[in-house]
């Protein structure tokens, strides 16, 4: 009888965990991290201030988490693990891995976009921890795909810059999907593939150019 208690307080715990770190995402990425109260989170999830201090420590910690989340959903690791171990070419790797922001940044859920896109235009110290839990680990994991395709060794600073190259374009999808602009309807209607095939043909490219100049030096 105990434990079935034990299971139960777990389940409606963590139920109300998620409910305060989507209503805090969505307030988060509507008016920003600074205009958004406890008070605010606490009425829109229908919960009480000590379940967000009791969940997420505080406010920042909550809004930490939020971010941690938000990045999760534009791309999971696990998705790039199996990727990555799979058998199918580099250059199959990679469109696949730009599948994968492509759907993140124009799925229907917009809150984990816009929360991220505000961070990007304007870090914040969240940010930065948010790169090295989240971002850097994953950085990780796609660096031996460019290698393979580019020839250029993972320790090599240049493969570094072939990355951030790739995953620029592809983070401005985050900043053109915050709300309108003079690009989103344009670049955000765009049909799925049209818009994969584009950002894989700018990104196999680039690698290509930059691999035949670091092959020649």
């Amino acid at each position: 009888m105990r434990k079935k208690t034990v299971r139960t307080q777990r389940a409606d715990g963590e139920v109300t965990y998620n409910r305060i770190l989507v209503a805090a995402g969505e307030l988060f990425a509507s008016v920003g991290f600074a205009e958004t109260t406890s008070k605010m989170i606490a009425a829109e999830a229908e919960v009480d201030l000590a379940s967000i201090n009791y969940h997420f420590g505080s406010r920042n910690g909550l809004y930490q988490a939020a971010l941690t989340e938000a990045h999760r959903r534009l791309i999971n690791v696990g998705d790039l693990e199996r990727l990555a171990a799979s058998t199918v070419p580099a250059t199959t790797k990679l469109k696949k891995l730009i599948e994968f922001l492509v759907d993140g940044a124009t799925g229907t859920e917009r809150w984990p976009v816009r929360i991220l896109g505000r961070e990007i235009l304007a870090p914040s110290s969240h940010f930065l921890s948010m790169q090295q839990t989240e971002v850097m680990p994953k950085f990780r994991i796609i660096l031996p795909i460019l290698s393979e395709i580019t020839a250029i060794p993972s320790d090599d600073p240049a493969l570094v810059r072939c990355l951030v190259s790739v995953a620029a374009p592809c983070a401005m999808l985050l900043v053109v999907g915050r709300g309108p602009n003079i690009f989103a309807n344009q670049i955000l209607e765009m049909p799925r593939e049209a818009l994969v095939e584009h950002l894989y043909s700018f990104a196999i490219g680039g690698l290509g150019a930059i691999s035949q100049q670091h092959q020649s030096d």
